[in-house]
């Protein structure tokens, strides 16, 4: 089943048709609290979600979503700039559509998004340690010197992926397909810019990290 939050009824009425003719099994809500109703009967296994909503913004119950049911959404949204994208995808969106899309698209990224595992598989070792820094998989928080490390979302999942590789090179490709699912690979400036912060935040001496190694040309390697 289909979630479709959107009040906009031209969308709206497309959407309804279009999918229920791909075949997906399609509910509608023009609002929030419409869509905590069906939430709340039965649990869709995709939401479409506006990013601009009657009565209050679809990045908030984006967040919500994500936090606690945890059923894949994908915004679908007029706002275009780089950082309605970003910021999308920072809280928990599974992938960013911007009006007008073709519906073939749409289609095609709703089943990739079906077909991606939820969240990252954390390793049997659900608490690693690189050398003093503790990452806890589970509850999703690090220790530097046993002092609480201050992570965002995405700062969290890129750092969660580099720990379950550790000592191993995790190519650009893979931490954009990972956690930026749908972003132009030929832009991997978020990528960068996360790399930066997480290496402020966990390195002694960030400009010569010990642990975030990058590896010119490729990727990325989290050391002991």
């Amino acid at each position: 089943m289909v979630l479709v939050v959107e009040d906009e009824p031209s969308y709206h009425d497309a959407l309804n048709v279009g999918l229920t003719v791909e075949g997906f099994a399609v509910v509608g809500a023009t609002t929030i609290a419409r869509a905590r109703d069906v939430m709340a009967r039965s649990k869709p296994s995709i939401v479409l979600l506006d990013v601009m909503l009657p009565d209050g913004s679809g990045l908030d119950y984006c967040r919500e979503i994500h936090d606690t049911i945890r059923t894949p959404v994908i915004m679908v949204s007029a706002r275009t700039s780089e950082v309605d994208v970003v910021l999308g995808l920072e809280i928990g969106a599974a992938d960013y559509v911007t009006k007008p899309y073709r519906l073939r698209e749409l289609v095609a990224r709703m089943r990739a998004v079906l077909r991606r595992p939820q969240g990252l598989t954390p390793p049997s070792d659900a608490l690693i340690t690189v050398g003093n820094i503790h990452v806890d998989l589970v509850r999703r928080s690090v220790l530097k010197r046993l002092a609480l490390v201050e992570l965002s979302r995405k700062e969290f999942d890129l750092l969660a992926l580099l720990a379950g590789h550790r000592g191993q090179v995790v190519t650009r490709e893979q931490c954009l397909d990972t956690l930026w699912w749908g972003l132009d690979l030929a832009d991997t400036r978020t990528l960068d810019t996360h790399v930066k912060r997480l290496r402020q935040k966990i390195e002694d001496d960030p400009p010569h990290p010990r642990h975030l190694i990058t590896i010119r040309g490729v990727g990325f390697r989290l050391d002991a």
